[in-house]
């Protein structure tokens, strides 16, 4: 057993009797009421996940195993003559909540290369579709293939399953699934725009630096990819692509029929296709002001003139933060001390639009939260490093969402969690809560 394996199975035995203490003596306490509004608009705000996995903040931002952005970087193992740490630390981390030695951080990273070859098959898949299919469905269906291996399925179907040790399973499945993603992207981008030729892995690689390789990209993009996989993780349990993939697990679903579905929603033009809209209308922006970095009356012009006729700001506001995104800080840090980005005509445009587009919205009143999001930022970096293929950003996005996720449905199986199964009403129920006749 590895020690990433041995800790967790350590933390697990400590949790365990926390969760069944809660589900013993306190499963009558209400944790709030649920409205009308609520119950009509995709359950926003109602307390009714548990994950210790993340945590949203509205004024801190997103906290991994409680520490901030910031501190996420500058506690992890980093990659040697890199500023930023290995992905497979921060895998180490999520699931046990502790920060990994440099030694427990290699061992992940030799045990993600041992499980990273792709099957045959799966590449049989993906050639076998049309080469115009999307990405996200190329992405979607590769993970689905991989099902006829899945650990945690076999031993159910052989009659062994056992409900206390189910997670082990799952952690093995995460694993395998986690070691290939990577791969799987960069073979789906290869193959669909760089002339179908591929680029193999380097085994003194480690997972981000591999990633750069194999999609043919020249540091510092193997950071780009370290950065992004670790800043998209996760997000508490409630967005579409973590809930999805918990909805499906806890039907005692694997991990890859669980995450395929993760990644479909995740293919939401409201959930991870945002970044893909954001750029493009940035572009389409600059494109308006003449193609050149404007004056920042200009641009506050130009930005009111977009909200007087009706429209929003893309990447600007978040349903539950109310300050700027530490993702979108982290991003714009990168590119502020990077030769080369800092002074990109479309970085300079995103830069100025940070600085005008917060005073506007706060003028104009309607937005919640005048604050930009991650998508602010994202898909400039991948355009200045040669990935232009917007359709292939969400991609990007699912790589790494998959460490939050398949950490999260590894401490399901854990702590027991069941099938989830929410009551519905009907719309003459409300009306006749409300007095409506």
């Amino acid at each position: 057993m590895s020690s990433l394996k041995k800790v967790l199975a350590q933390k697990i035995a400590e949790h365990r009797p926390r969760t069944m203490k809660l589900v013993k003596e306190y499963s009558d306490v209400s944790l709030g009421e649920v409205t009308v509004g609520q119950a009509i608009g995709g359950a926003r705000g109602i307390k009714c996940l548990v994950t210790d996995i993340s945590y949203l903040d509205p004024f801190e931002g997103i906290r991994f195993r409680g520490k901030t952005i910031p501190e996420t970087f500058a506690a992890l193992p980093k990659v040697p003559g890199s500023d930023y740490p290995y992905v497979e630390g921060f895998w180490w981390m999520l699931l046990t909540g502790d920060v990994p030695t440099m030694e427990q951080t290699l061992e992940v990273v030799e045990d993600w290369k041992k499980r990273s070859q792709v099957p045959a098959y799966v590449i049989d898949v993906l050639r076998a579709m049309p080469r115009d299919s999307h990405p996200m469905a190329m992405f979607s269906s590769a993970i689905l293939a991989m099902q006829r291996d899945s650990v945690f399925s076999h031993t159910y179907s052989s009659g062994k399953f056992n409900k206390m040790t189910c997670w082990e399973d799952m952690f093995e499945d995460a694993s395998n699934l986690m070691a290939k993603l990577p791969s799987i992207g960069a073979y789906i981008y290869r193959m669909k725009y760089k002339g179908d030729t591929h680029i193999p892995a380097d085994p003194d690689l480690d997972l981000g630096g591999n990633f750069a390789r194999m999609m043919g990209i020249d540091k510092p993009y193997d950071d780009v990819a370290r950065m992004y996989f670790i800043i998209h993780s996760d997000h508490e349990s409630g967005n579409v692509s973590a809930h999805a993939t918990h909805l499906v697990a806890s039907a005692l679903s694997d991990a890859y029929y669980a995450y395929s579905a993760g990644i479909n929603g995740l293919a939401g033009p409201l959930h991870g296709l945002a970044n893909e809209e954001v750029l493009r209308w940035t572009q389409n922006f600059m494109f308006h002001l003449g193609g050149e970095v404007p004056t920042e009356e200009k641009l506050k012009e130009a930005l009111w003139a977009t909200l007087n006729s009706g429209q929003v700001i893309p990447g600007y506001g978040h349903a539950v933060l109310r300050k700027t995104d530490p993702r979108y800080t982290s991003q714009r840090e990168f590119c502020l001390k990077t030769p080369g980005l800092k002074d990109y005509p479309l970085f300079k445009l995103i830069s100025m639009i940070f600085d005008v587009a917060p005073g506007v919205l706060q003028e104009h009143g309607k937005a919640k939260n005048p604050w930009p999001n991650v998508d602010a930022q994202s898909g400039v970096i991948q355009w200045y490093y040669g990935v232009t293929q917007y359709e292939f950003y969400t991609v990007l996005f699912g790589i790494g969402r998959a460490l939050g996720c398949l950490a999260n449905i590894t401490w399901d199986r854990a702590l027991g969690y069941g099938i989830e199964r929410p009551k519905s009403v009907t719309t003459a129920m409300l009306e006749d809560a409300v007095g409506i006749k």
